[in-house]
């Protein structure tokens, strides 16, 4: 498991995580996902950079 540099960001990222999750139909559940195919486990992560990059480019806009 990757350690996290900001102390407490943990929950946060799970929480971030299974939100994406459920957006793009993933049935993603708390501890082990092994059963997940790379296809789903890969839409989970575009479905999040996808939403960091959105936020980001809204913070632009907003200055």
């Amino acid at each position: 498991m990757a350690r996290t540099v900001v102390p407490g960001a943990r929950a946060a990222l799970d929480r971030f995580k299974m939100e994406a999750a459920a957006e793009v139909g993933v049935p993603l559940k708390q501890g082990y996902n092994g059963d997940l195919t790379s296809r789903q486990a890969g839409s989970i992560g575009g479905q999040m950079v996808k939403k960091m990059i959105m936020q980001y480019e809204n913070s632009l806009i907003g200055k």
